[in-house]
């Protein structure tokens, strides 16, 4: 990897270290967060046994530092938060960081992904490194369509997660055509689009995060994250039609 891909690699990183002031909220707006698409082995997963298991994989954004880094990272807090929503169902979220992998890297490894975790959702995180490597957004969108059609016909569900959004590096990397790829193959596919470039750039945009700062103990970072997973959770709750009240032991 030359000098370059590893600067712009590592001003990524940084973003993930922004977050407001201390009583500023995080909301995602309806309309970036809910969609039509549904999630159909998610809810029979709920409601029949009891139990869903989520893999997260892409690059290391879904991964955070330090000895509190797995507890904090978003993946942690999406099964902490998804575990609160729904009491009675055992959640469990198992983060697979692949780092500088493209898309179709990524595709290649969903087979085995399918039989090793068995997950019945896989959130599928990509878009930078093929960016940052000028993959034809014609074959980045082709990768997606065959990793997507791997995991449904291996009978998970899917959710793509495009790439995080730096001011920093906005003019420096042109991410459009890869946001517009990934919105197509899941509008094609009928799967969810967890849209968290467009979000991050909301939070910039009316002042909620300050994306420039830099947190070098975490703490940031960590509320970032915290924010990420919430959002996940109540798109996989819309998406797959649950309510918080209907799997209490008991009910």
């Amino acid at each position: 990897m030359n000098g370059a891909i590893a600067s712009l690699l590592a001003t990524f990183a940084l973003c993930g270290t922004a977050l407001a002031s201390e009583g500023q909220g995080c909301d995602i707006p309806g309309y970036l967060l809910f969609g039509t698409s549904e999630l159909k082995r998610v809810p029979v997963a709920v409601r029949e046994n009891h139990r869903l298991r989520i893999a997260v994989v892409g690059t290391g954004s879904s991964a955070l530092t330090g000895p509190d880094g797995p507890s904090s990272a978003y993946p942690a807090r999406l099964e902490a938060r998804l575990s609160e929503r729904l009491p009675g169902v055992n959640v469990r979220v198992i983060p697979l960081v692949r780092t500088r992998q493209t898309a179709e890297d990524l595709a290649k490894g969903m087979s085995k992904l399918l039989a090793d975790e068995k997950p019945d959702l896989v959130i599928w995180q990509t878009g930078t490194i093929d960016a940052i490597r000028r993959i034809e957004p014609d074959d980045f969108r082709a990768a997606l369509e065959n990793g997507i059609e791997t995991l449904e016909k291996g009978g998970a569900d899917v959710i793509l997660m495009n790439m995080q959004y730096s001011p920093r590096t906005d003019i420096m990397l042109s991410l459009g055509p890869y946001a517009d790829s990934m919105r197509v193959a899941a509008q094609q596919h009928e799967v969810p689009l967890f849209d968290r470039l467009s979000i991050m750039r909301h939070w910039s945009d009316t002042g909620a995060f300050d994306l420039y700062a830099t947190d070098k103990d975490n703490v940031l970072a960590q509320r970032v994250h915290d924010c990420i997973g919430r959002g996940i959770a109540a798109m996989i709750m819309d998406a797959a039609h649950l309510r918080e009240t209907e799997h209490k032991t008991g009910q």
